[in-house]
């Protein structure tokens, strides 16, 4: 399955990359990679993790403290955000 990103949620995860690399060298890098494993999980599995809103789900990072809020498309899976698990919990329902 096909994953598509809002372009506000590419920017949240660009933004963190960037973040963590000023808090660390290679931390960014560290951020992406489970970035993507999770997303690879979510590939695999894009009905294994609980639904929070409106058919959007969340699926938790296992080395940092964030959450990939995503919903799943008739032929793609679309990320929603790249979101801090100690933000305003729905500031991302606007977009759905």
């Amino acid at each position: 399955m096909n994953i598509k990103y809002l372009q506000i949620a590419r920017e949240e995860f660009h933004d963190a990359i960037k973040y963590y690399e000023t808090q660390q060298i290679d931390l960014g890098r560290k951020f992406q990679s489970d970035i993507r494993s999770s997303i690879s999980r979510i590939k695999e599995f894009p009905n294994a993790y609980v639904v929070v809103k409106n058919n959007v789900r969340r699926c938790l990072l296992h080395k940092f403290n964030y959450s990939i809020l995503y919903t799943v498309k008739e032929n793609y899976i679309l990320i929603i955000a790249i979101s801090h698990q100690h933000r305003e919990p729905d500031y991302w329902v606007d977009r759905i």
